[in-house]
């Protein structure tokens, strides 16, 4: 069966080779490159196949551990980015927001009241001012859940806050191999993957700043940002198509 690759990047100006890719199935890295000729030169690699194909070749020195984060220092990481913070969303639902007042009137058929002075909305509207980056892709279901409905009617406020939010369907999320899980990139160099628990509670997130393991979150969010459409268009085809 072929190999599932995704590539990670290539050190190369010219967008060729040598190039790095990752086999989505077995978590192999493969490092290809010119064919080498040389025989004092290959006498001094390892691991070669017949294709010049270098396989298990990646980052070692990760922790031994990861490093996990309390929701309360994760949260504060909202507070000291700079530049960019971006959001990949792949649940069904979330119990923040179905404890929420808002959710109740959505559920009622009201339109929600969306709170502008709230500790998110004044963090995120002033980090928006001073010229930063706020996104954010949410994955649907097809049909949605009343989580990703409310979060569809919940995107007018998170872009009146300065946020750019875009929404794709499960089955193009799957077809472009985004994983499975929710996460945070502030500003392209910290990563957060978030935690849940069993009843969509945020119990953590997971700490990356290895350069390798964020290049390829960065890479995920130029995919997601690319295939993903801006919410109000979501909005209408998806109603187009329901009626």
């Amino acid at each position: 069966m072929a190999r599932r690759l995704r590539f990670n990047g290539t050190g190369s100006g010219g967008g060729s080779c040598p190039a790095v890719h990752e086999d989505l199935d077995t978590g192999e890295v493969i490092v290809h490159g010119p064919r080498l000729t040389d025989p004092e030169a290959l006498a001094q690699l390892q691991h070669i196949d017949e294709e010049n194909t270098l396989i298990d070749f990646g980052p070692k020195s990760r922790d031994a551990e990861p490093r996990i984060l309390d929701p309360e220092t994760f949260a504060r990481l909202f507070e000291n980015f700079q530049h960019s913070a971006w959001h990949l969303e792949m649940r069904r639902g979330y119990a923040v927001d179905r404890a929420g007042h808002t959710y109740a009137q959505f559920v009622r058929g009201e339109a929600p009241t969306w709170d502008t002075n709230s500790p998110w909305a004044r963090t995120i509207s002033a980090k928006t001012r001073d010229g930063a980056v706020v996104g954010r892709v949410r994955i649907v279901d097809n049909p949605p859940t009343e989580g990703q409905r409310y979060l569809l009617a919940h995107a007018e406020h998170n872009a009146d806050l300065g946020e750019d939010v875009r929404n794709m369907w499960r089955e193009d999320a799957e077809r472009v191999n985004l994983p499975d899980e929710d996460f945070w990139i502030f500003d392209s160099h910290i990563v957060a993957v978030c935690i849940f628990d069993d009843d969509d509670h945020l119990t953590g997130a997971e700490l990356v700043t290895e350069p390798a393991r964020v290049n390829q979150y960065n890479r995920l969010r130029d995919i997601a940002v690319h295939y993903a459409i801006p919410y109000k268009d979501f909005v209408g085809r998806m109603t187009a198509k329901e009626e």
